[in-house]
């Protein structure tokens, strides 16, 4: 009887410890994280122009603000951005200063084009650092030799650049200023170039010598004639993987809010009394 009662013991004992031992990893697998991640969907990530970097940052808190979503901004050169999008960067929506970029993705069918648009233009404009090193009141001044030093962005990468490329030459100065042209990378480090007078002079786009206030002055804006259209045009990239919200983040910078925002910062927008056909 004893032996009996000892079997059944261990073997009731077995089914316990078993029993036990499954609650308890199930305890362990079903336990809620401390924190859960964000979602993907909660962030949408913009690739735009550097001379976008501060309307856009006031945009950005705007839709969070809106959506309670994050934005995630990645500012730099355009066709610098464009080469990222080429390559596979994990962008949501790209916002150009230059049409050749996003008709570059286009080709490649890399934005979705039924949501391009553009959402501003901008001017280019001739300035020089306060307080200036050499007397300039036109771009024909360029061609003088006490101008040693010309900022511009790298006609390769920077629509800025490319503008300023297209005016030299239309303007008949491409050849007098060649030597004396210093390539930046961006449009933004041109205007610091002119801030910290390492320059003579240098080439933005009218917004950027906004930005920098009375550490330049502006001496001449360059003729619309001179130059292709500066428009900024904005799209979803065809890989993003939070297509909504990006979507969102277009209809934003469209809408009036997003539109006064860029008025703020200088650029010309279908509202802008200075807007033409």
């Amino acid at each position: 009887m004893y032996e009996l009662w000892a079997r059944l013991f261990h073997r009731n004992m077995a089914w316990i410890i078993t029993i036990a031992a499954v609650f308890f990893l199930f305890g362990c697998t079903a336990k809620e994280p401390a924190s859960k991640p964000a979602s993907d969907a909660e962030i949408v990530t913009i690739s735009a122009a550097v001379s976008l970097k501060d309307a856009f940052t006031e945009i950005g808190e705007l839709y969070k603000a809106r959506s309670g979503g994050t934005v995630q901004f990645n500012f730099g050169a355009s066709g610098v951005l464009q080469q990222q999008i080429e390559n596979g960067a994990p962008v949501d929506v790209f916002a150009s200063a230059g049409e050749k970029q996003m008709d570059n993705l286009a080709e490649r069918h890399l934005i979705d084009a039924e949501s391009r648009r553009d959402l501003a233009r901008n001017s280019l404009v001739l300035i020089v650092p306060q307080p200036a090193t050499v007397a300039l009141s036109s771009f024909a001044d360029l061609a003088n030799a006490n101008v040693k030093k010309i900022a511009v962005g790298n006609p390769k990468t920077v629509p800025a650049g490319q503008y300023a490329s297209e005016a030299l030459g239309n303007m008949g100065l491409e050849g007098k200023v060649a030597g004396k042209l210093i390539l930046a990378e961006n449009v933004r480090q041109v205007l610091d170039y002119v801030v910290r007078g390492e320059v003579d002079a240098g080439i933005v786009y009218s917004t950027d010598a906004r930005q920098a206030g009375s550490k330049v002055s502006v001496v001449a804006t360059a003729d619309e004639s001179t130059h292709s259209p500066i428009r900024y045009p904005i799209a979803l990239i065809t890989g993003s993987k939070n297509k909504d919200a990006g979507r969102r983040f277009i209809e934003l910078v469209l809408s009036e809010d997003g539109q006064k925002v860029l008025q703020k910062y200088g650029f010309i927008t279908t509202a802008s009394p200075s807007a033409t056909k």
